[in-house]
């Protein structure tokens, strides 16, 4: 018996050197390096050159360290939208940049100081801004190299970069606009403080964190009560979580509308703590009558551990209207006061006695503080959701506090110094802190200790919250009253004042005022509250206004953002630090006014051109002030800016600066965090400086956590590297990632969603592999056939690309209207279940016999050779914007060149004639029949009573409507046979197999012998 013939050589079997094996993690550097040296951006430039263009604004990360999952996320976003903008066609530069100033770089800067024992204020400010300078420039250096690792296209050799000498001259000169336009004044209220940094925060600066704090409820006696008289000599009961406070009380606030209620009340101790609680046991430590909310009664009466005389009978009942002109006296009033003195309380009041600052307030003047009577007064922020339903009032740490006793006249006192310890001539506690120790703060620390040597610390407990510490440092802030420069939110705007005159403050009638007597600058600070409202524009009113206006993705970032806006305070926007650009004001000493000249503001403006911000402190004020002015008349500012202001004024210094004035940006993409943070400053600025927000649309993402939904940690050991990654993976399994999360929310990574994404890479990356393979030695010119020649499962093939064409579009396109732009994990998925489902389980499983088998000049192999290459056009084009070096990889294996990138090509063309509902619903139809046949036959493939589904006979009680289509073809089965018996049924064809392309078939006499249509391709 011969062997029987070996037809391998005959078959048409795909050839390419494209590799299975990715090996991206050393690919990817040589490609990128690949690009770098052909100047890929420079060249996709000029290619788009005079197109329509897309500007999304890139928001400046901190330049203090390696990047990390969160920027990994935010940089391959944006990446992907700026390649896809690219794709439609348009002109889409991306100039990445860093914010290098503030506390971000300078608090690094200064943990470096105390790992080596030294004092930052020993540093000579010039040296340690150069130092800063040179530690955000390393780490651009850094940042840079490992966000083109990932695959981030764009202006790499000219970033920006907000301590270059054009951007802080940019930015300086924002806040001239500001200050010509009278949207800017120095004033004193409480703002969000480090006491570790030694400076105000932003609201963005700022995280809040669960810790456990010392609970106390303290009593003030009333000594007056107007409208009850029957409660003078009861106490006032308040609560508070920040003992630390109660130093700087000044006042009591209740409820119009809440219940009080007074009881008697007695709290014991234990003489013996060993023995039980009997009555020959306890001592009486506190009698007296307590004034409460009636709904707290209970709560406060736990706390205390109080026995009330009267439990079910208080000895007073009224509302907070009845408290109205009452009168108590602190607590520490009696204890504090000196031998032989003797003050009036309201003779204090109304000298003043106390306003002011540690430098200008003399220690005889503040004496009295303590003595003053601390009135009671309405607030709407009192609750009875906790606490007592009396809130202590301390103006200098809370902003509530502040506007409800600013309208009683009642000032700050500047008790708390910026390092949070309480001044050295304050009569209470002097020198000692820190007001955020929680030591001194606890029960048994000295605040608590001393009330209760008073007689007025009714408890002390733990009590544990959410509160607000410094992102940076980790430390807990304090509310805390400072000269701060601020712009206002609800100040009508007003038009630049000619030339040498000064903005101050306007009070409500519209009166000049000076921002600040700077001859006396703290007795007499204008203390702001509420910010001026007034008629016309506004500062909130125009943000407002250019939130409605702009697209915000997802929609629902619309009420985010528009909720702060509208309840955010007035922007403070002084800094008390060296690092960052300074608030370049001259203030008239006696005036109190800051100089607006143009002339003054054009020379600050040219000196920080050549010197950047550095040419403020070293300045030759005098010349920049010029022959109108003497510099003797004027205090030089030295605060800096916030460094949000630095962020927000980027769209000035990059979008304008390098496209024209006017022009703003399609896209802002950043962390939902950033709706407090870059999104508000830069909508605040440009709505401030150009009546408008300055960009089209706002599109904001969630954070990155772990593979179990936990934020990420160092100390919980959870962090997932995207460097790591890149270097194990590759980037493109991190893009994939990205591209296919709904990151509109918090997105997970581990082991497992990273196994999820390589398996999606790898299925994608063997669809270009067969196609390259099946596309061998393609000559269009040669093989292409027209529409009209293709069969009609090619032809439905072109119908579904038509209409994943559409998806994507819907995705990349703005034009298009849809509810999906920008969403690209329907992008993604689309795609990848294309390649999936629709061609490499359906299509090419269909048509491999087809490719295999037929004579090359087959009109069937041509015509699916055709869609082939048709397919590959769009696909690598479709997959360029996710996986850039994968499809670049894929796009030089077909056709290689040194000039040529996959990343130069445009949106393929495809044609609407395509979409054909008919056979949509026709193929719909078969591809489900086609299922169910595989399900039928897959028990005999089990019991291997069929090695493959060539194998089978197919018997179905249903007729299909396949016209010309060969169901039998569609379904890769021997033969089926329709209209007989129920449902399907499968048994083992009696035909022979061809020894060349395997299918059983009635012509071949026997197996190994060959069907017709082999015996003629081999016979040529």
């Amino acid at each position: 018996m011969t062997d029987a013939p070996d037809y391998k050589s005959t078959v048409f079997l795909p050839v390419t050197d494209f590799p299975m094996k990715a090996g991206l993690s050393s690919k990817e550097p040589a490609i990128a390096a690949k690009w770098e040296a052909m100047g890929l951006y420079d060249r996709l430039r000029e290619r788009r050159k005079g197109r329509e263009r897309f500007i999304l604004h890139d928001g400046p990360p901190y330049a203090n360290g390696d990047i990390h999952m969160g920027h990994a996320m935010n940089k391959v976003l944006k990446d992907i939208i700026v390649r896809s903008q690219s794709l439609l066609g348009k002109d889409a530069p991306y100039v990445p940049g860093w914010d290098c100033h503030g506390l971000p770089i300078e608090w690094k800067i200064e943990e470096e100081y105390r790992k080596k024992k030294l004092n930052k204020d020993e540093v000579p400010a010039a040296e340690f801004r150069a130092q800063c300078r040179a530690y955000a420039d390393k780490w651009v250096g850094v940042q840079k190299e490992q966000f083109k690792r990932l695959g981030v296209m764009g202006d790499w050799a000219d970033p920006y970069l907000t301590m270059k000498f054009d951007a802080e001259a940019t930015i300086v000169g924002e806040l001239l606009k500001f200050a010509e336009s009278g949207q800017l004044y120095r004033g004193a209220k409480p703002v969000m403080w480090s006491p570790v940094e030694k400076t105000a925060l932003a609201e963005a600066e700022v995280e809040y964190e669960d810790v456990t704090s010392t609970q106390i409820d303290v009593a003030f006696e009333i000594v007056d009560a107007p409208n009850a008289p029957e409660l003078v000599g009861a106490y006032a009961v308040i609560w508070t979580t920040t003992p630390w406070t109660i130093p700087v009380n000044q006042a009591i606030a209740f409820g119009e509308g809440i219940e009080y209620v007074a009881h008697r009340v007695q709290q014991f101790e234990l003489i013996d703590k060993t023995l039980p609680s009997t009555t020959e046991n306890l001592r009486r430590v506190w009698d007296g009558v307590i004034l409460v909310a009636a709904k707290l009664f209970d709560d406060v009466r736990a706390r205390a551990a109080f026995v009330p005389d009267d439990l079910f009978k208080p000895l007073w009942r009224g509302t907070g209207k009845d408290l109205a002109g009452a009168i108590a006296r602190h607590p520490m009033a009696k204890s504090l006061r000196h031998p032989g003195e003797s003050r009036d309380p309201a003779s204090s009041s109304e000298r003043g006695e106390g306003s002011g600052t540690p430098d200008q307030v003399r220690g005889d003047e503040v004496l009295g503080f303590f003595d003053r009577p601390r009135p009671f007064l309405p607030a709407d922020h009192v609750t009875t959701d906790a606490g007592t339903g009396l809130v202590h009032m301390a103006p200098d740490h809370g902003e509530e506090d502040f506007i409800a006793c600013k309208a009683l006249g009642i000032d700050p006192v500047f008790a708390v110094n910026d390092a949070g310890f309480y001044r050295d001539d304050w009569e209470w506690l002097p020198g000692q802190g820190s007001v955020i120790n929680t030591k001194f703060n606890g029960a048994d620390g000295p605040i608590c200790s001393d009330l209760r040597a008073a007689g007025a610390l009714l408890s002390a407990s733990e009590f544990k919250h959410s509160y607000p510490h410094s992102w940076r440092s980790k430390a807990r802030i304090i509310y805390r009253c400072t000269p701060q420069w601020f712009i206002p939110m609800d100040k009508p705007t007003a038009p630049s004042p000619r030339r040498g005159e000064g903005w101050g403050e306007r009070e409500r009638g519209g009166a000049e005022r000076p921002a600040i007597d700077v001859a006396h600058p703290h007795p007499t600070l204008p203390l702001e509250g509420e910010g001026i409202k007034g008629n016309g524009p506004t500062l909130r009113g125009v943000a407002l206004d250019a939130i409605a206006n702009t697209r915000w993705v997802p929609e629902r970032s619309r009420n985010r953002i528009n909720a702060m806006v509208s309840d955010r305070p007035d922007w403070v926007i002084s800094r008390q630090r060296a690092w960052g650009v300074p608030i370049a004001l001259y203030v008239h000493r006696k005036s109190g006014q800051y100089l607006v000249d143009p002339a003054v503001n054009a020379r600050i403006i040219d000196a920080f051109k050549g010197a950047g911000a550095d040419a403020w402190f070293a300045a030759d004020h005098q010349a920049l002030l010029g022959p109108d002015y003497d510099l003797n008349d004027y205090e030089v500012v030295t605060d800096i800016l916030d460094v949000w202001f630095d962020s927000g004024s980027t769209h000035s210094f990059v979008v304008e600066a390098r496209y024209g004035e006017g022009v703003r940006a399609d896209l802002y993409l950043e962390g939902s965090d950033q709706h407090r943070g870059w999104f508000q400053s830069s909508l605040l600025e440009s709505s401030g400086t150009r009546g408008r927000a300055p960009y089209d649309a706002v599109l904001t993402h969630g954070f990155a956590l772990d593979g179990t939904g936990r934020k990420m940690s160092k100390s919980l050991g959870n962090v997932v590297d995207p460097l790591k990654i890149m270097g194990e993976s590759g980037a493109d399994i991190l893009r994939v990632w990205v591209a296919s999360t709904d990151y509109f929310d918090d997105v997970r990574i581990g082991k497992e969603v990273l196994a999820g994404s390589s398996d999606a890479y790898r299925k994608l990356r063997n669809t270009f592999r067969y196609m390259l393979g099946a596309l061998a030695d393609y000559d269009e010119e040669a093989e292409a056939v027209s529409y009209a020649e293709m069969p009609e499962l090619e032809r439905y093939m072109l119908h579904r690309l038509a209409v994943l064409d559409a998806e994507l579009r819907s995705v990349v396109d703005k034009a298009a209207g849809s509810d999906n732009w920008l969403e690209f994990s329907r992008y993604t998925r689309a795609l990848f279940d294309f390649a999936n489902s629709d061609l490499s389980a359906f299509f090419f499983d269909i048509r491999k016999d087809c490719l295999y088998c037929d004579a090359p000049s087959d009109p069937k192999r041509r015509a699916y050779r055709t869609l082939l290459d048709t397919l590959f056009h769009a696909l690598v084009r479709y997959a360029a914007p996710i996986i850039p070096f994968t499809a670049e990889e894929v796009w030089q294996s077909r056709f290689p060149s040194d000039e040529e990138s996959v990343h130069f090509l445009e949106w393929p063309e495809i044609d609407r004639h395509w979409i054909n509902a008919h056979l949509d619903e026709k193929w719909t139809e078969l591809r489900s029949q086609r299922e169910q046949v595989n399900e039928a036959i897959e028990p005999l493939r089990r019991e291997k009573i069929v090695r493959s589904s060539l194998e089978a006979d197919v018997t179905m009680g249903q007729v299909l409507a396949v016209g010309d289509v060969d169901f039998a073809e569609v379904a890769i089965v021997a033969r089926v046979t329709m209209g007989e018996g129920d449902g399907i049924s499968v048994r083992p064809s009696e035909w022979h197999k061809c020894g060349r392309c395997w299918r059983l078939l009635p012509e071949v006499a026997e197996d190994g012998a060959l069907c017709d249509r082999c015996d003629d391709v081999v016979k040529v």
